[in-house]
């Protein structure tokens, strides 16, 4: 079995189950979990510090009784894997789907799985391998995101929730479309909006002209879109 090089630095106590042991594989668990729960509740997600830090508490003393099960002779409990299947449905339900036809929470949903499966990790005492995953958790959710904008911006591919002041302006919209060098995709009436008053639909996009790849950011060509008379509002779907 590989060694553990956080475990063989701190000492056997580490590794063992002791009071010692239990105390900082929770403490850990508190910890790491909270730093991931503060960075998802600064940006105002459903799941914040609280849940991160219930699901991982949860996964850790699950591992420290499966261990504990364990040692004093009881066949597998299957524990972990409960937490496993828990923390998963329980992500699930923090996916949301908004009246602007996008789906919002997958992130969260699947870092709360992923601190469950850090829990875990630490439970059972493979702290080098907690603390990677933590790390590489941390830097997904902190620094992947202007990445993955960057990526987005310079995609040829884009979506829109596109507000009309009148049923009859979706033609001139159209027009005005092709004109600046794009395709439509697909066009789709957004039902939550039927009795509003408003003609509301999501958009997809293909930017065909060489000169808007070149150039034009997506947050350029909406800025553009926004003017026109007729649109009463307009924003990318991310």
């Amino acid at each position: 079995m590989a060694q553990d090089y956080i475990a063989a630095l701190l000492g056997p106590w580490a590794s063992q189950l002791t009071m010692e042991s239990i105390f900082l594989r929770i403490a850990l668990s508190i910890i790491l979990s909270s730093v991931v729960g503060c960075e998802r509740s600064s940006k105002r997600h459903s799941a914040g510090l609280r849940t991160f830090i219930t699901i991982s508490l949860a996964s850790t003393t699950a591992a420290i009784i499966e261990l504990y099960l364990l040692d004093i002779g009881y066949a597998a409990s299957w524990m972990t894997a409960a937490v496993v299947i828990g923390s998963s449905m329980i992500s699930g339900y923090s996916i949301l789907f908004s009246s602007r036809s996008q789906i919002k929470g997958l992130t969260t949903s699947a870092g709360l799985w992923a601190c469950g499966i850090i829990g875990i990790a630490i439970g059972m005492g493979l702290y080098t391998t907690a603390f990677i995953a933590y790390t590489a958790l941390l830097c997904s959710l902190s620094c992947f995101p202007f990445i993955e904008k960057y990526l987005k911006d310079k995609s040829n591919h884009f979506e829109v929730h596109l507000e009309l002041k009148s049923k009859s302006d979706l033609r001139y919209f159209t027009t005005t479309i092709r004109r600046l060098g794009m395709r439509i995709d697909d066009i789709e009436l957004n039902p939550a909006y039927l009795n509003s008053g408003l003609s509301v639909y999501t958009v997809s996009f293909t930017i065909s002209s060489q000169e808007l790849k070149k150039y034009k950011k997506h947050s350029e060509i909406i800025e553009a879109l926004r003017s026109l008379d007729y649109i009463s509002y307009i924003e990318e779907i991310n």
